[in-house]
């Protein structure tokens, strides 16, 4: 709620300025007339007159146009008593004496309005260009801010400075059923319970968002609450694109999730079925009895069901992994381990799927220690070999190397003699659902990558694929020290059989 007292508070303070203004020009009057006093005996009539048209033009360029009239009729007046005869009366002798005293007057006051005005539109110009600067000044720097809390911070240290107020709050309050949110200007320590100067709306094409509370520390002149109103009117507009920009960036995450939905469940929906088909059909005919329990075909079946199985596993595994990476509860356990001994497990288990390729390990025990996560890595060392299994032809040999790189980093390569991937085609294979050949007969969610990207990029690793002359490989470091500190001692043969 405003002050009361505020408009004659204004009223009272501009009526003294004006009796102070025209004082002034009534002082410059008097001193220009004892001048001319002293000199009287030496200049001619006219010669006197145009030199009092001096303090009109004072009193019009330095107070405005009030106190240049001022100014005009008080030399029209010491013209005449002291300059015209008779003098030191107010009448005049001669009627040439008084048409030139109303030409004077004429002049004096048409001369004081030219220099008022042309004074006047001189400084609202410069009060314009002011206010365009400033306005200027606080678009562009709101323009760079994404969030409301941080516009409307800055909005208020702004208003705060330019209208020197002793506080300046911005209260955002879309609807009544949240709570305002209240950000202030640097140094604002009114008490709650003092009541604002201004309440200003902060109105946007959706309606109320909320006010603008100002504590000032002088009272406003009108143009200064014009300008105060445009400044809110800025701040509203402000708010409102980065409402705006927030429903949109939502928008976009909900469309881009309906899109990652529609793709896994169009990947997983076909791979899903395969093995769950192959399962049915294996078990259906197990039990038929059709099939000997002693026949070579019982445990054709009885293996494919077991392949089958694992696929499912992997599969569910996969989706299960990249829901954590992309939640961030992708936590490595990171323990001293020994990479042989990791990948060993790997192939090891893996040597069933691997019966069309040969597997060619080069890695040394005496490798230093790693601090990984063991199964996080295996699964790693499982997506990639299962890649090269996919898409190199049968007969061929994946090869899995590792070697000290620095210091500070083992780096690691996997092999594959499959067809090259397109340059531009290098980085995206870690994308999402993401395959460069869309071929039938390769099967994947195409999240195996994915997987080993966020999983090695969680080990504070790098990986990445380059193109081989005969085929593929993809490389990754993993880290050698842990918080700081180099693995202890690896353990000695004995006491890794035991």
């Amino acid at each position: 709620m405003k002050d009361p007292n505020r408009y004659r508070r204004v009223y009272q303070q501009r009526t003294v300025m004006f009796f102070a203004r025209c004082l002034l020009a009534l002082l410059v009057t008097a001193v220009a007339t004892e001048f001319l006093y002293l000199l009287g005996y030496e200049l001619s009539g006219p010669t006197i007159a145009l030199l009092f048209l001096i303090p009109v033009g004072i009193s019009a360029t330095l107070w405005g146009l009030t106190p240049g009239i001022v100014a005009a009729l008080a030399s029209f007046l010491a013209l005449n008593y002291y300059f015209t005869q008779p003098q030191f009366t107010l009448l005049v002798e001669h009627g040439q004496d008084l048409l030139g005293l109303v030409v004077f007057l004429t002049l004096a006051v048409a001369f004081s309005q030219f220099v008022g005005r042309s004074q006047a539109s001189v400084r609202e110009a410069r009060l314009r260009e002011h206010d365009v600067i400033l306005l200027y000044e606080l678009m562009s720097t709101l323009a760079s801010l994404r969030s409301q809390e941080s516009i409307a911070r800055t909005a208020a240290t702004r208003m705060a400075e330019v209208f020197q107020a002793r506080a300046v709050r911005v209260l955002i309050q879309p609807n009544a059923n949240t709570p305002p949110q209240i950000y202030s200007s640097p140094g604002a320590g009114l008490p709650s319970s003092a009541a604002p100067d201004e309440v200003l709306a902060l109105i946007t094409p959706r309606g109320l968002l909320g006010e603008v509370h100002v504590w000032q520390a002088r009272v406003l002149l009108p143009v200064e609450e014009s300008f105060l109103n445009t400044f809110v009117s800025q701040v509203a507009l402000a708010l409102e694109r980065a409402s705006l920009a927030q429903v949109e960036t939502r928008a976009r995450v909900l469309e881009e999730s309906d899109r990652m939905k529609s793709a896994l469940l169009s990947s997983v929906s076909h791979d899903l079925r395969t093995p769950l088909a192959t399962i049915k059909a294996a078990i259906t005919s197990l039990r038929d009895g059709d099939v000997s329990w002693n026949s070579a075909a019982r445990e054709d079946l009885l293996m494919a069901v077991d392949e089958e199985t694992d696929h499912l596993n992997r599969l569910v595994g996969n989706l299960l992994d990249m829901s954590r990476i992309e939640s961030g509860a992708l936590k490595p356990q990171r323990q001293w381990n020994i990479l042989a001994d990791i990948l060993a497990g790997t192939v090891s288990r893996m040597r069933r799927s691997a019966e069309t390729h040969r597997i060619e390990v080069d890695v040394s025990d005496e490798l230093p220690l790693v601090p990984v996560d063991h199964m996080q890595i295996d699964q790693v060392f499982t997506n990639l070999i299962s890649n090269g299994l996919k898409y190199a032809p049968p007969g061929t040999t994946i090869q899995i190397s590792a070697q000290v790189q620095s210091d500070v980093e083992l780096l690691v390569e996997v092999r594959n003699q499959g067809p090259p991937v397109p340059e531009e085609d290098l980085a995206r294979i870690f994308d999402k659902f993401y395959r460069v050949t869309a071929s039938d007969k390769v099967t994947g969610t195409g999240l195996g990558l994915t997987i080993c990207k966020g999983i090695i990029e969680a080990h504070g690793g790098r990986i990445w694929a380059k193109n081989l002359p005969d085929g593929l490989a993809f490389l990754f470091t993993l880290p050698l020290l842990l918080d700081g500190q180099r693995a202890p001692n690896p353990p000695a043969e004995s006491e890794r059989a035991e």
